[in-house]
């Protein structure tokens, strides 16, 4: 019992930092769930190489909601693109890790 209010607290903590943070999205609930975990599941698996991780999720993306797909995933990053109404995501995660997953055909 004494035990859990101070795993409880760490728990919490570690949930801050790898807990997915989205800033802007207009997608549709499914569509952002989906890419969300799928986000989270390349930059977890391939966290030394975002190039490899950014890969997965357009190749994944391609395959599930048709082409033209485009990612960008790294810290320290600006964009501004142009792209299909509700076709957008952009979320931090692990911190400063940035993600950006936009549809442009």
């Amino acid at each position: 019992m004494g035990d859990e209010p101070e795993g409880g607290k760490e728990g919490e903590k570690k949930i801050v930092h790898v807990y997915p943070l989205v800033k802007h999205s207009d997608m549709n609930e499914e569509m952002r769930t989906e890419a969300i975990e799928l986000t989270i599941m390349a930059c977890e698996k391939y966290s030394s190489n975002y190039e490899h991780a950014a890969k997965v999720i357009k190749e994944t993306m391609d395959k599930k909601f048709g082409i033209y797909w485009h990612v960008v995933v790294g810290e320290g990053f600006g964009f501004e693109v142009s792209y299909e109404t509700q076709n957008i995501l952009y979320l931090f995660f692990a911190g400063n890790l940035a993600i950006v997953l936009w549809k442009c055909s």
